[in-house]
């Protein structure tokens, strides 16, 4: 098992309040890209305390949201119940999620999910994301941080686009793909919008 498997190892971060993936609220990408897609039902991987996963239900998102520290669960409870919107909250391992939720969502977001994993799973990680997804339905991604080598160790551990269009060859065909000119000042030009979408 690595490390980054434990949630004891996420759980740790949130206590000593240096979790500086956490952005404080909504990331202003998937605020703008809620807009641009249907309504329908979304999963959140890795989703942190939520804020994304807020703003798509007050969307009228039918929203699951996974992650499995206790804090980043908790608070999301928290705030859906402060901002009267209902979540579906699993405190899981992304890698472990129960196979009734398998070909049951139009969207994936991911968010610092991909970079957090050893990258000796990311080939699991598409598993997973291809599983939950329904046919033609999307990945919607922003792949973090494009400007660090996976050799310089993590989490986060370095994304290379070359590498993600590669895992995603196979059975996904590429929709969209942008440096979002609204990304955060400190993730501009760090990290890219790639939208996958999953083959039939």
């Amino acid at each position: 098992m690595y490390v980054e498997d434990k949630a004891s190892f996420w759980e740790d971060i949130y206590l000593e309040n240096d979790a500086r993936w956490d952005l404080g609220g909504v990331t202003p990408v998937f605020e703008r890209v809620s807009e641009e897609i249907r309504i329908g039902k979304v999963c959140i991987i890795g989703c942190g305390r939520g804020y994304d996963a807020i703003m798509f239900a007050k969307k009228s998102f039918e929203v699951t949201a996974i992650d499995f520290a206790d804090t980043a669960i908790s608070d999301l409870k928290k705030m859906s119940q402060e901002n009267e919107v209902y979540i579906e909250t699993l405190k899981e391992n992304v890698f472990n999620i129960s196979f009734k939720y398998h070909g049951q969502y139009d969207y994936v977001i991911e968010q610092t999910c991909f970079c957090a994993i050893n990258p000796n799973r990311r080939k699991e990680y598409e598993e997973v994301v291809f599983q939950l997804l329904k046919p033609n339905a999307l990945l919607i991604g922003l792949w973090f941080p494009l400007d660090k080598s996976k050799l310089d160790g993590g989490p986060p551990y370095g994304v290379d686009t070359e590498e993600i269009e590669n895992l995603f060859s196979k059975r996904w065909y590429k929709e969209r793909e942008e440096f979002p000119s609204d990304s955060i000042l400190t993730r501009k030009d760090r990290e890219k919008l790639i939208v996958f979408k999953k083959k039939p």
